[in-house]
């Protein structure tokens, strides 16, 4: 009789056991499914601009950073995004198959330099495209007009102090469009500049230390003496004790 009374409380054990193993596969299968719901879910509520976020398309690495500067999301701080939103550089872009260039509303030798040429030094500190290149190329084209030397030379002294900041800049590409700018208007204006040369010398022995500038700017400060004359060598050498002279 004991026995029997065992046996039957061992299978009302295993039944209770069957029982609760069934409520508990159940469950977790019911939070499995609605943790699988909710992901879908949430994925269905990510915005497009958060997706390429998530999963960029291999065509994001071969274009350049670029802003839309007629978009209300990309309001650049800078005076020279501004003043391109507005229509305010009489140019736009022209984007072709090989390379990009300008076209320009009137002919360039009929413009004022100031403030365009300023402005346009403005745009060289800009990081993004279409600004990278306008400023650039905007800069280098008004100094190829006829009478580029009897514009510019008036506007040294507020132009040099933006060329600064473009040579001081952190960033590599900056600093390089701020090198070519310099030899650009020292082409233009020779012996001019060098009243306004120590103020840029000082950040151009700086990045003499990193290797990769150590050639573009020997370039660059040859063609300054070039342009410069016997009264830029010692300038040069005043802030740049190292420099060798293309006479020598």
């Amino acid at each position: 009789m004991q026995k029997s009374e065992g046996s039957g409380g061992t299978q009302l054990k295993n039944r209770a056991r069957g029982d609760y193993d069934q409520r508990t596969s159940s469950s977790t299968q019911i939070k499995h499914r609605d943790a699988v719901q909710g992901s879908k879910s949430s994925l269905s509520t990510i915005s497009p601009e958060s997706a390429r976020k998530l999963h960029p398309r291999p065509s994001d690495k071969l274009n350049p950073k670029t802003i839309n500067p007629f978009g209300e999301q990309s309001r650049a701080p800078s005076a020279f995004a501004a003043i391109y939103s507005k229509g305010g550089i009489p140019c736009r872009l022209v984007h072709g198959s090989v390379k990009h260039r300008l076209q320009w509303e009137c002919p360039p030798e009929s413009l004022s330099f100031d403030p365009l040429l300023i402005t346009l030094a403005e745009g060289l500190r800009e990081t993004k495209h279409p600004y990278t290149f306008v400023s650039k190329e905007g800069f280098r084209e008004l100094l190829l007009v006829r009478g580029a030397s009897e514009k510019a030379v008036p506007l040294l002294p507020r132009l040099i102090p933006v060329l600064k900041t473009a040579l001081v800049h952190s960033d590599d590409e900056v600093f390089e469009r701020g090198l070519n700018a310099l030899v650009q208007l020292s082409v233009v204006v020779g012996p001019s500049l060098n009243d306004h040369l120590k103020h840029l010398l000082t950040s151009l022995s700086k990045r003499l230390m990193d290797k990769k500038f150590k050639e573009p700017i020997t370039s660059a400060l040859q063609k300054l003496e070039q342009r410069g004359g016997s009264g830029s060598l010692s300038i040069i050498k005043s802030k740049i004790p190292t420099y060798c002279s293309i006479c020598c």
